[in-house]
């Protein structure tokens, strides 16, 4: 039996024009804020991307870091290893799986991303900023619930499951503190960071 279909041409390539253009628009604001915040790191923006899957993932393979990333395997490879020379990340192999390479933050990576973080202003970002008016009207930020639905058709639901992983873990890790982003008592990084705090401090001491 023939399948017929329930929607014509022309609408399909209204739709298709829509969804093309709007990305587009939306990936270029997105794509100015984000390097403009990180530019101060010396980082662009597949080696900040690599270094939230890793921080996100704890050890995640160059295979989720193209998956999760939405790069291509090279990419994810060539930008993980200069992140390595820099000292930021480092390539491991399993013993249980020789074939896929490994990368897990180094404590400078985990330093670098953290101050990355600390260094968000989103009163800097341009979508950010136009969706406050949303949020103002309606009580909420837009959650793109039907983009979310397709997304998960084209990329699985193990993709919107580290998506929901990654949200997650900011809002339990991380609390605000005099208007920036800190790991919190939960976050293992919080120790870190206050070990390397009272370091300084001595240093500063016996000087």
């Amino acid at each position: 039996m023939e399948n017929k279909k329930d929607f014509s041409m022309k609408e399909a390539m209204m739709f298709s024009h829509k969804v093309a253009q709007i990305s587009k628009a939306m990936w270029k604001c997105v794509e100015k804020d984000w390097q403009g915040w990180i530019k101060p790191f010396g980082l662009n923006i597949n080696e900040h991307h690599i270094l939230w899957i890793a921080y996100h993932l704890e050890g995640a393979s160059i295979s989720d870091i193209s998956k999760y990333g939405v790069m291509h395997v090279s990419t994810a490879f060539n930008f993980s290893k200069k992140l390595e020379e820099q000292g930021y990340l480092t390539f491991s192999k399993k013993e249980n799986d020789k074939r896929n390479t490994y990368v897990k933050l180094t404590e400078s990576g985990r330093d670098l991303l953290l101050r990355t973080i600390e260094a968000y202003e989103p009163e800097e970002y341009g979508i950010f900023g136009a969706s406050l008016k949303i949020r103002e009207l309606y009580g909420k930020f837009p959650e793109f619930d039907e983009l979310m639905a397709v997304i998960r058709s084209v990329y699985g639901n193990e993709f919107m499951s580290i998506l929901d992983t990654t949200v997650t873990k900011i809002d339990q890790e991380f609390d605000e503190v005099n208007g920036q982003l800190l790991p919190n008592k939960n976050n293992p990084d919080a120790k870190h960071l206050d070990e390397q705090e009272d370091e300084e401090t001595e240093k500063l001491a016996t000087t």
